[in-house]
């Protein structure tokens, strides 16, 4: 249950979140923060151990009934997102009858992963599953595996001899124009009439610390390159390579992966988007 006192946010540790949690408290928010990998935090929006969170854009798809968005912001790319990597040791159409090594932590990249497979790349017979093994073990041992966040961004800086990578972004950009939205900032609709004046200030608390820290950014890469273990110019592009907002064309392209979704028996429906509005009682409805 929720502290009659703020909201429990869900906090991703990776450093593409780092723009909007870095300043947040300093921006005024008095909530609590709870930290995980997008999976878990999933599963805790969706159980209620989370008032708002930002989370897959396919938990979002799954589960529309139970969220509302928060408009304006997302994790997104428009052409390389450098953290959602395939690595293979082979090209994209030869992985036609073998099996993809995935990680268990964002159910958006999978199903980004088999969307461009199915899609773009025309493969009837590609498989996936999580290893008992590390993904990092796989990929050393020649198995295509698919691999997110700063674990990849480590790899991909050090990659093992005869892997090559495939950006998801970038090939999704490529064949559609369009940007990729990994995640969203999804509200549990039971908490909005509590939680609406928190949540109206919590999008401009976002804004602020995002602004802050793109300003600043080569400074603070400077400061948490070691404990990363990534160079403080790689950590600086990467930020400034990401895409925090959610416009029109975030929009569309969030659609388009829904409608291929269903197309291709990864969802059973197409969702509307429905978006907070400071009057909960006039949500608005995009799509």
């Amino acid at each position: 249950m929720s502290a009659a006192t703020g909201l429990t946010l869900g906090h991703i540790p990776y450093l593409n979140c780092v723009p909007f949690f870095y300043y947040l408290k300093k921006e005024g928010f008095q909530g609590q923060l709870v930290s995980g990998v997008p999976a878990e935090l999933n599963q805790m929006l969706q159980s209620g151990q989370l008032d708002i969170s930002p989370s897959s854009s396919f938990e979002y798809a799954r589960n529309w009934r139970d969220y509302v968005l928060l408009p304006g912001h997302s994790i997104s790319s428009i052409g390389k997102v450098h953290s959602v990597l395939l690595f293979s040791p082979v090209a994209l159409a030869e992985l036609e009858g073998r099996q993809i090594v995935i990680t268990g932590e964002s159910a958006t990249s999978i199903n980004l992963l088999r969307i461009i497979l199915r899609e773009f790349q025309g493969l009837t017979d590609v498989v996936d599953a999580v290893s008992d093994r590390s993904v990092e073990q796989e990929i050393s041992a020649g198995r295509p595996a698919l691999l997110i966040g700063d674990r990849a961004l480590r790899l991909a800086e050090a990659l093992p001899a005869g892997i090559r990578t495939y950006d998801l972004g970038e090939i999704w950009h490529q064949e559609t124009g369009l940007p990729f939205v990994f995640a969203l900032w999804m509200i549990r609709r039971d908490v909005i009439t509590q939680f609406s004046p928190l949540l109206s200030r919590l999008t401009e608390q976002l804004t602020r610390s995002c602004r802050q820290v793109l300003n600043n950014s080569a400074e603070l890469a400077v400061s948490i390159a070691s404990s990363a273990g990534l160079t403080a110019p790689l950590i600086d592009n990467y930020w400034h390579s990401m895409d925090y907002r959610l416009e029109d064309e975030h929009i569309e392209g969030l659609q388009l992966l829904f409608q291929l979704c269903v197309k291709h028996k990864l969802l059973s429906e197409n969702p509307p988007l429905d978006f907070f509005t400071a009057n909960p009682t006039e949500t608005a409805i995009s799509g």
